[in-house]
């Protein structure tokens, strides 16, 4: 590994000249430090640039320690296997954790994390937009840093509807008459029997009013607006709305069923964005994008929040270090660089107004040294649906509710909303007491 000049601190405008580095190899065990033999290992889900983060990090931190990028299995179900059976082995070589947003309780209720606190705490939570602090805190206390954040917006092609609708209902209407006119009409969201599948219910339970488990996580719910929620994944599935291969539809069968033009609309993360930019850039100006429809009236959409928070671990032997380095690796300078090259959405509210070039000693190019407003025009939207967004159930249990919740509703189209709904109270009551086997 090279050295790590001493006395030499990279300014925040230099960290544009990182778009120019190929970045080295992530390693999946430990690696050799600085000369002092001092090594941060972070532990993060593949993202094609953090690695340029974490070798920028590593300067600032001018020779004390050296951060080297663990990266985890690209599934969700893998990263979190592999650290959950190093942590409940005591394994000391873990420093910094990149967490999903729904792994918090789980890993605080176990002790395998450490909270945040005193002046760490009130720099990781700093300019943090609600939604995202609000996945790192369990029961009361805040166990990660926000590092990126994502919601669910509606994408549409105004050559087809001019203006998006902005209710379910409306949505619904709108697909029903494109189908009779014979033109695109088909409602996309995801469907398989995973995570996606969760995600689409949660959002519709949640901007239906409802929920699925009380606020501190103990008890089931799925109330009134839960099972209203059922009703429209019934409605859209059932009637030929959507598409024929909705339960294999992942979020990137999502994006192509829309680029490929059988979709009207299509509920997906923001990467559509640019995935449409380079696959269909003389398309781009009819790509449009609209918040999350509301179920009872306009305004009232919630997009469930996804994204990584950045915890350290209970056993690390280097937690001072640990807590600094996390921090580094989520500053605000950090995460508009993984926001321009890798498209993962801030969770600091004042990265989405920030209005220079991602090095601001040249002159802005939209292709060459690009603004959030070049990557991100839908950055507005972003934002405010940050301010208001749809968090997943928080329990430690979450992993087990969610296999459970996706098993019950799938396929969508089988659902019966009553029965449906008294299934999901009765398996993930058993679930929560441990009472259930995993489906």
């Amino acid at each position: 590994m090279r050295e790590v000049a001493r006395g030499r601190r990279r300014s925040p405008r230099r960290v544009a000249a990182l778009l120019g580095v190929t970045a080295m190899g992530a390693t999946t065990l430990a690696a050799c430090g600085t000369d002092d033999g001092l090594t941060i290992n972070v532990y993060y889900a593949p993202e094609d640039n953090f690695q340029a983060v974490v070798d920028d990090c590593t300067e600032q931190a001018d020779g004390r320690y050296e951060i080297v990028y663990n990266k985890l299995p690209r599934g969700a179900d893998g990263q979190r296997e592999q650290m959950v059976r190093r942590l409940a082995a005591g394994d000391t070589a873990m420093d910094v954790l990149g967490l999903d947003v729904t792994w918090v309780p789980e890993f605080a209720e176990a002790g395998w994390i450490e909270e945040w606190t005193g002046g760490h705490k009130a720099t990781a939570s700093r300019d943090v937009l609600p939604g995202p602090l609000e996945t790192a805190t369990w029961d009361g206390k805040l166990y990660a840093a926000p590092k990126n954040t994502n919601v669910r917006l509606l994408w549409y092609d105004e050559r087809i509807t001019p203006e998006p609708p902005r209710t379910w209902d409306e949505m619904i209407a709108m697909s029903r008459e494109l189908r009779e006119r014979g033109e695109p009409h088909e409602i996309l969201f995801t469907g398989a029997q995973y995570e996606g599948l969760v995600v689409a219910y949660n959002s519709l339970t949640e901007s239906a009013g409802g929920r699925i488990l009380s606020p501190d996580g103990e008890d089931v719910v799925v109330d009134g607006g839960a099972v209203r929620a059922l009703e429209i994944l019934r409605e859209v599935s059932g009637s030929g709305l959507t598409d024929p291969s909705l339960t294999n539809q992942q979020e990137d069968e999502v994006r192509m069923a829309f680029q490929q033009g059988r979709g009207a609309f299509q509920l997906n993360w923001p990467y559509v964005h640019a995935s449409y930019a380079a696959e269909k850039p003389d398309e781009l100006e009819h790509f449009k994008w609209a918040p999350y429809p509301g179920v009872a009236e306009p305004g009232t959409g919630r997009s469930t929040l996804g994204g990584y928070n950045l915890a350290v671990s209970a056993t690390s032997q280097h937690k001072p270090e640990a807590f600094e380095a996390a921090l580094c690796l989520r500053s605000a300078e950090h995460q508009k660089f993984s926001a321009l090259n890798d498209g993962v959405p801030p969770t600091i509210a004042s990265v989405y107004d920030d209005p220079t070039p991602l090095d601001p000693s040249r002159p802005a190019d939209p292709e060459d040294n690009p603004t959030m407003v070049d990557k991100y025009p839908m950055k507005d939207t972003i934002r405010d649906e940050l301010t208001d967004a749809a968090v997943r159930p928080a329990t430690p249990a979450y992993q087990t509710l969610s296999i459970v919740m996706a098993e019950v509703l799938s396929p969508p189209s089988g659902i019966e909303p009553a029965e449906t709904a008294q299934q999901l109270r009765d398996q993930l009551a058993e679930a929560l007491s441990s009472k259930g086997v995993i489906p």
